[in-house]
């Protein structure tokens, strides 16, 4: 007997599992490693759209939490996952400059933003106009977080690294039965996955694949996260992490050629440095057509629940949105209804049933 089984270990499981275990709630996970979105993230924390100079959907409440949430694991599992690293938004005219200057007065940006621009000497990037600097930016780990969260798991035995076989659960009063296992709330952290989910597959979740290359430029010498057309993010020993791409055609699992000829010529853009590519990296994030996550229960099964949708800002947004709902299922707390995934409920849900 479990209070939850925990359906799927990306960052939003893990956020999950992080809230039930402060609360002393027992719970079981259940991942077979199907879904990479959290593996090959970028792992950038950043609240700010670099296209438009805006701030990304409650930029600053999520970073006033995730950081120290992060600072939390990092002393738990013994491994540095935070990488504290201003981004350098590269600046390709004098429009761009005066726009900058605009955001950095802006109530809720200007306490991301430097107002001052930027000219950062590096001879093998060619940046006539400077950098907008994004502070208290940075990225995490998150291939090694959840490798160490893993290993955590297991050492408790609250993991089982195994496919969830959805026709096993059977239902009653007040709890489920999976298997040989007794719970008495399931939550699906499935990212993209939850499109298999008979249960939540009712929900308008989109994918958009995300690729980044590894190149190794010894002459770039960068020491700094930097934005152009694309991000490139030291990950030391000469070597550089370049994306990411976004698609919401393709769908398949592996890297593409198209992406790693797209990601060579933005490159290519950036400096004209010799490189050697080494590696390429694809997953598909879950994203929702109104752009906010969807959290909340099934319409039927009110002990079924759902923490997806993050999109490419997982980093940031996962850590607060697990709090909200395992204070909505544990506290009764309401749901804001812009997250809430009862806004899909009528249209898709019912039009499903008919």
């Amino acid at each position: 007997m479990v209070d939850y089984i925990i359906v799927g270990l990306g960052l939003s499981g893990i956020a999950i599992a992080e809230e039930l275990e402060v609360r002393g709630k027992s719970f079981l996970v259940f991942d077979n490693a199907s879904q990479s979105s959290s593996t090959v993230a970028g792992g950038i924390f950043n609240p700010v759209i670099l296209k438009r100079f805006t701030l990304a959907w409650k930029a600053g409440e999520q970073m006033e939490y995730a950081l120290p949430f992060y600072e939390k694991l990092e002393q738990k599992l013994g491994r540095e996952l935070i990488q504290k690293r201003n981004i350098y938004r590269k600046f390709h005219s004098a429009e761009e400059q005066n726009d900058w200057s605009v955001a950095t007065d802006k109530p809720g940006l200007k306490q991301f933003l430097n107002p001052k621009i930027i000219f950062y000497k590096n001879e093998n990037i060619k940046a006539e106009y400077g950098y907008g600097e994004v502070i208290d930016t940075g990225k995490i780990d998150t291939k090694l977080l959840l490798k160490a969260y893993s290993d955590y798991l297991k050492v408790s035995e609250k993991l089982k690294t195994e496919k969830f076989q959805y026709s096993e659960i059977e239902f009653q009063e007040g709890s489920f039965q999976y298997k040989n296992i007794k719970a008495k709330s399931i939550i699906f952290c499935e990212g993209f996955g939850m499109k298999k989910n008979p249960f939540f597959k009712y929900l308008p979740l989109q994918g958009n694949k995300g690729e980044y290359l590894l190149v190794r430029c010894p002459e770039l010498k960068l020491d700094r996260i930097v934005k152009s057309s694309v991000f490139i993010m030291p990950e030391g020993n000469d070597i550089y992490k370049i994306g990411a791409t976004y698609d919401n055609y393709d769908q398949s699992k592996g890297p593409t050629e198209s992406a790693q000829v797209k990601l060579i010529s933005e490159f290519k853009k950036f400096t004209e440095c010799d490189f050697e590519v080494i590696g390429q990296v694809a997953g598909i994030r879950p994203t929702v057509p109104d752009r906010k996550p969807m959290i909340g229960s099934h319409p039927e099964y009110r002990n079924l629940y759902c923490c997806n949708g993050f999109g490419s800002r997982g980093v940031i947004i996962a850590p607060n949105m697990a709090r909200e709902l395992v204070r909505h299922i544990e506290e009764g707390k309401g749901l804001d209804a812009e997250i809430d995934l009862k806004r899909f409920a009528e249209k898709y849900y019912k039009g499903m049933q008919m």
